[in-house]
């Protein structure tokens, strides 16, 4: 009997440790352990201007350029670069693939329950991709509520609540899985335009080959009476609040400098919206 309870005894004993293990390993990293490893592990969405990899593997944009600037005063040495589908950006976060996510992630209540984020580094406004000429003539979100329009959407994105809260019908969005495919499927009729950030919808304009434009004179959607307008910050796991504490205390010295301003002026955004990012706190933007 001793012979056949101890099989399972070790099996036990080992499953125990496993899960001890796995616990220690889901422990959010601090920036003692970051500063001790010498390397923090860092998420973009390759989403330009807000974060990306050039092609010679360099981190750019208005979020990487700002965390690489607070990571040197923080005394981390080095920033490891990892990419992924921005709706995979929050589910890596939690899973532990990566500590920090550098992709100014719009900080909505929804995902202020899943995540932690920074004061705010950004702030920016809405904008549409349309087909040369713009043959349907839209421009507003609230458009797609009122025809039988079809809007694409990049999973994960915060236009997904917007076009809810508007009330456009689900058979009404498509889902792509990233802004490359935006181009095609907006030239090629498979949607009628694609709802993105001022920022984005501008780049992809100047990107896609005289086949599609940045919807003129665009409306920016009214939610609950009140002009649609995001904040983009630095996000963490839950459990990372020394981290994000960190990062915050450095954010709000280095939003004071010329050097934070040329950063976002180089990646397309304006004065109007450098002051716009001071005006909401991250405690606001989660109650909201």
């Amino acid at each position: 009997m001793m012979k056949l309870q101890s099989k399972p005894l070790c099996a036990l004993a080992f499953a125990l440790l496993g899960t001890l293990a796995a616990a220690s390993s889901a422990q959010a990293v601090t920036l003692e352990q970051v500063k001790e490893r010498g390397v923090i592990r860092v998420a973009v969405a390759n989403e330009i201007p807000y974060g990306y990899m050039d092609m010679s593997g360099k981190a750019q944009g208005a979020g990487p350029e700002v965390a690489q600037a607070i990571m040197e005063r923080l005394g981390v040495k080095e920033i490891k670069w990892e990419t992924a589908n921005f709706g995979s950006l929050i589910p890596g976060l939690q899973a532990k693939r990566f500590d920090m996510v550098a992709a100014e992630m719009a900080i909505l209540p929804q995902r202020c329950n899943t995540v932690l984020f920074s004061e705010p580094n950004s702030s920016y406004g809405e904008g549409l991709l349309v087909a040369k000429g713009n043959p349907k003539n839209i421009h507003s979100y609230e458009d797609f509520a009122k025809t039988d329009h079809k809007i694409a959407i990049m999973a994960g994105a915060d236009q997904l609540e917007m076009m809810q809260a508007l009330g456009v019908p689900d058979n009404r969005m498509i889902t792509i899985s990233n802004n490359a495919d935006a181009i095609s499927t907006v030239a090629t009729g498979r949607a009628d335009a694609y709802a993105a950030t001022g920022q984005t919808a501008s780049d992809l304009a100047s990107k896609g080959g005289g086949k599609v434009e940045l919807a003129a004179e665009f409306k920016d959607p009214i939610i609950d009476g009140n002009p649609v307008r995001s904040w983009g910050g630095f996000a963490f796991a839950k459990e990372s609040e020394d981290l994000r504490d960190a990062v915050n205390k450095e954010l709000a010295e280095f939003k004071k400098t010329d050097e934070w301003k040329a950063i976002l002026n180089k990646h397309g955004f304006t004065e109007e919206d450098a002051k716009h990012s001071f005006e909401k706190s991250t405690e606001q933007l989660c109650k909201a």
